[in-house]
């Protein structure tokens, strides 16, 4: 077998495995080598931004893991996709760039997780940054990933909408990740000169400069290798081949929280009952793991448009090709953007402490596609437009478990979507508040109809069934090796997992309690942090 030695190992060069291995390869005297199961990122569905599209469903960029039935959506099983390519997910992202509500790391600080408040992450969120409209106090410029915000840029319907939104009461917000979070406003995406900002493009590909990393792709992990009860190092396998790489310091699991748990489990820590089942001997015992599992949910309201959307720029060959040409010159116009481009935070009632719903704007529509499989390049032969929202803080938790010994296979993910009453109640909620902005001049003067659910549908019940029938994720899962103070989580909070030593899990997997917004820009600084928690322990 081919051994490879190194100081530290990154398993993932995802979100924050991009980061960790770039800020450790900093550091003088230091080896460090990062796997990754799938391959480069010079592809035009990852480099364009709004390549995402075709990126969706790519079997070399895209694990595309689908969740065993969901009782919560009628028996469906929801499409996970995952990037497996250099970047992670960051590569095949919507770029919708969201930290969260500052109560959200203030509560993990009062849970116990020390060092995590918000106070003490926003140096990290400020130093992975390179705002275009500069500096302030809570913002910052000279980061590896480069952060636009768009409204010059976007569709008009993106204007009417949050002028919709301010016209039914909900406060402008010119930045989610300023001060507050809450109102209606424009997104900001992770681009830079009209590529996309991946952790790849900012962190990853600038270190390999240093001969102190080492990149392996196409390198996917079979276990962790231990010496007793310290991780030792990584095996994986390439075709038919398998590789031992050697760490002598320490091995930093970043693989994602479907990869991450799924990896621990097959290296016999997890729950010994559950491993046993699948003839894998327990190293260590750990119940938590591939538990806690959270995720966002949501759904859209789907409305025919008298003026034209994005539908007519994508959905033609022609439309395609002057959007493209446009491109290709100027790096701008549509192709350049996300289509989640104005949205917001908004509270399902006045009696919140905080917002717990989130808002997107979609100027273009695809009432065609199956639930949860959105084709750009294929939107509706109409005008249309879209009105979606997603739970913040969502009660229902789900698992991750390994089905079998074999690697190969993928994980069970088993959400358990729309278990807690709560998480209905919230979504129910969201539809006259959705109706409201959509019923302001700003957009109704532009809208011929309500095509989906359709405004005869009111009552409970019926709003019910079209939520169960079309609700899906929007692709956040986090929290299969929750961090905490107490005995029986995964993690500690300086990351390491617990019961063994020189093992340290750096992802989103890590994440407590999910925060509110997309979770790039939390991985990206979980990144940021585990790479001095690291550090200092070398």
């Amino acid at each position: 077998m081919e051994t490879i030695e190194c100081d530290v190992v990154v398993v993932g060069a995802g979100s924050s495995g991009c980061v960790v291995a770039a800020r450790l390869a900093e550091r003088a005297g230091l080896r460090v080598c990062v796997l990754e199961a799938g391959g480069g990122d010079l592809s035009p569905w990852v480099r364009m931004p709004i390549g995402y599209g075709g990126a969706f469903y790519h079997p070399r960029l895209n694990w595309r893991y689908y969740t065993e039935p969901e009782p919560g959506l009628g028996g469906r099983a929801a499409y996970w996709p995952r990037g497996k390519v250099i970047g992670g997910s960051s590569s095949i992202n919507a770029m919708v760039f969201i930290r969260g509500q500052a109560e959200d790391y203030d509560r993990w600080a009062a849970a116990g997780c020390a060092g995590w408040s918000y106070e003490e992450v926003l140096p990290y969120f400020k130093r992975l940054e390179d705002n275009a409209a500069g500096a302030d106090d809570w913002r910052a410029t000279g980061g590896p990933i480069g952060v636009k915000e768009v409204s010059a840029e976007v569709h008009p319907l993106s204007h009417a909408f949050v002028a919709a939104g301010q016209a039914a009461g909900h406060a402008r917000n010119g930045d989610f990740n300023g001060a507050r979070q809450e109102g209606v406003g424009f997104y900001q995406i992770t681009t830079r000169g009209g590529f996309r900002a991946s952790a790849a493009a900012g962190y990853l590909r600038p270190a390999l400069r240093r001969r102190a990393l080492r990149l392996e792709t196409g390198a996917h992990v079979t276990r962790l290798l231990f010496e007793g009860r310290r991780c030792s190092g990584v095996e994986f396998q390439r075709g038919d081949r398998l590789v031992k790489v050697k760490a002598t310091r320490q091995v930093v699991l970043a693989a994602g929280a479907i990869g991450s748990p799924q990896i621990l489990q097959l290296s016999g820590l997890g729950d010994p009952e559950m491993l046993s089942s699948h003839g894998i001997e327990t190293v260590c015992a750990a119940p938590g793991v591939g538990q806690n599992l959270q995720d966002h949910i949501g759904f859209d309201l789907v409305y025919e448009a008298t003026t034209p959307t994005l539908n007519a720029t994508l959905g033609s060959w022609l439309g395609r090709a002057g959007a493209g040409m446009r491109y290709v010159i100027t790096r701008g116009g549509p192709l350049s953007l996300s289509v989640n481009q104005a949205g917001g935070f908004v509270r399902s009632d006045a009696g919140r402490e905080r917002p717990n719903l989130q808002l997107y704007f979609s100027p273009l529509s695809y009432t065609r596609a199956v639930p949860g499989k959105r084709r750009l390049m294929k939107p509706d032969a109409f005008a249309g437009f879209m009105i979606g929202i997603s739970n913040c803080h969502p009660k229902s938790r789900g698992a991750l478990h390994i089905r079998s010994a074999d690697p190969m296979e993928a994980p069970a993910i088993r959400p358990n979507y729309l278990s807690a009453p709560e998480d209905l109640d919230e979504l129910l909620a969201s539809v006259p508040i959705m109706r409201a902005i959509a019923a302001q001049p700003a957009l109704a003067e532009v809208t011929r109809a309500e095509l989906k659910p359709g405004p005869a549908v009111t009552e409970r019940a019926a709003l019910e069934d079209y939520i169960r029938a079309v609700t899906g994720s929007v692709f956040h899962p986090c929290g299969t090796c929750a961090m905490g103070a107490e005995e029986t989580a995964v993690v500690t909070p300086d990351l390491r997992l617990r019961g063994v030593e020189g093992l340290t899990v750096a992802d989103a997997s890590v994440i407590p309690a999910i925060t509110s917004g997309n979770l790039n820009a939390p991985a990206l600084m979980i990144g940021e942090k585990a790479a001095d928690l690291v550090a200092a322990r070398l």
